[in-house]
């Protein structure tokens, strides 16, 4: 991966249905341009083909990554000219902020030849709800793993200290920011820091840190208070003008796993399974969230029932990813059959349409 080039997911598989932060993506952007149509259409290929041209332009890109398949591509943005390209189609759905100047839809179903395609009907019509139903029984699983992982939760929790607890988060909040305060508007952004993919769990926190000066990486167990001292660490900000970019955890949105504060160069993000590191450089730190904040010995008195938990817990993700592997599965076979009927000509002119739209955006921008 390019240094110049950031790689994250905007949606996920989760405990709590397929989710999605495109509203705090497209935060800042002059023009969305926004691929509608179903699978098959050349969205993907859209996305990556215009990306690569501009990277060839020398343009630093921000990658949107597929939750079921990382290597297939949502979107990618062009910072430099506050630019996005976004896969439109369901499950995602763009809420325009002001559609015709901002936001540009561009369909892509005129792409099949329609009456090629209709030899499939039926085929397609099974295929599709094949998808669907692999992906509802994956989130239907998760959200039993998440139960699971709630019990897990509740032996730590049992075992907490609130007050050490909110003596780390102080600390921590303290480290960053000390007396520094900024008379602005923080700008805080929402992201998945991985995903639950058909393949297993993805992230691309070493891409995502590879410019940050400090990491701190958090340790712990289920429940010892790692994402409640990311949330307060993500109010600080706001409440003193910085911006955050914030990374839900792709199992369960409503917790946070990485908090990238870029006007700081400071990095702090959740180092347990299924997205553990080590210190790898000098400055790297680790905060240590059993040890400052869990009952000693709580590993070894419960035991017993922590081992019987995880065993439920990891079967649980590994029936969910099955899912969505079938999913996937079942996905390709619609890929293939809607790319055996697909007009390449049209593909590209869509292409053409939207790369005049950004030279014509860039060249007014360089000109003023």
């Amino acid at each position: 991966m390019s240094k110049n080039n950031r790689h994250f997911f905007a949606g996920g598989n989760t405990a709590r249905g397929f989710q999605h932060f495109y509203q705090s993506v497209q935060q800042g952007l002059d023009r969305v341009f926004v691929l509608t149509g179903g699978p098959g259409t050349g969205k993907s290929y859209l996305i990556q083909s215009i990306g690569d041209e501009m990277a060839a332009r020398g343009y630093r890109l921000e990658w949107i990554h597929s939750p079921l398949h990382k290597s297939s591509l949502d979107g990618v943005l062009i910072p430099e000219l506050n630019i996005g390209i976004l896969d439109g189609a369901a499950p995602y759905q763009v809420a325009p902020i002001a559609n015709g100047i901002i936001e540009r839809f561009y369909p892509t179903e005129h792409v099949w030849q329609v009456e090629k395609l209709m030899r499939n009907k039926d085929k397609i019509i099974s295929l599709n709800a094949s998808v669907a139903q692999a992906k509802q029984q994956a989130y239907d699983t998760f959200a039993q793993a998440l139960s699971i992982h709630d019990e897990w939760e509740k032996i730590y929790i049992a075992n907490m200290s609130y007050e050490q607890a909110n003596r780390v988060t102080q600390e921590v909040i303290g480290l960053f920011f000390g007396e520094k305060t900024q008379r602005k508007t923080a700008r805080i952004s929402h992201r998945f820091l991985g995903a639950a993919t058909s393949e297993g769990a993805v992230d691309y926190i070493p891409n995502l840190t590879e410019s940050i000066q400090k990491r701190y990486l958090i340790k712990g167990r289920p429940g010892s208070g790692k994402s409640t001292l990311l949330k307060k660490l993500v109010s600080a900000a706001d409440q003193k003008g910085f911006d955050a970019e914030v990374y839900h955890c792709g199992f369960d949105p409503n917790s946070l796993d990485m908090v990238i504060l870029p006007e700081l160069s400071l990095a702090i993000f959740d180092s347990t399974a299924p997205h553990e590191y080590f210190p790898e450089r000098e400055s790297d730190e680790i905060i240590d969230m059993y040890e400052r904040t869990i009952v000693p010995g709580t590993d070894e008195k419960y035991a017993a029932d922590l081992a019987a938990i995880k065993a439920r817990y990891s079967a649980k993700m590994a029936e969910a990813t099955g899912c969505l592997a079938r999913a996937k599965m079942y996905h390709d076979e619609l890929l293939e059959m809607y790319g055996e009927v697909i007009d390449p000509a049209e593909v590209e002119a869509i292409k053409i349409g939207i790369l005049r739209e950004i030279d014509a955006i860039g060249q007014k921008r360089f000109a003023q």
